[in-house]
């Protein structure tokens, strides 16, 4: 099984490295890009053969370390 886990900034939180690339974007030419938000995606390979299991296994790592759940959101999808 494989757990894909996006993370992103929570709105209203301050995305500096969002602000760089939509400034180069803009330096570029692209104008009609309103905003841009960076975040990331961490792959887990699972052996785990329970989605369920797994979806609990992967939100407790997301709490633990994954993600700073203070400033950060994060959206799991498991993958048999």
């Amino acid at each position: 099984m494989t757990a894909i886990i996006n993370i992103s900034l929570k709105n209203g939180v301050l995305d500096s490295q969002g602000k760089a690339v939509h400034h180069a974007l803009d330096s570029l030419h692209f104008e009609n890009v309103e905003d841009v938000r960076v975040g990331r995606q961490v792959v887990v390979k699972l052996s785990s053969k329970d989605e369920a299991a797994a979806r609990e296994e992967v939100t407790q790592m997301c709490e633990d370390l994954l993600a700073n759940t203070v400033i950060e959101d994060y959206e799991i999808e498991i993958i048999a």
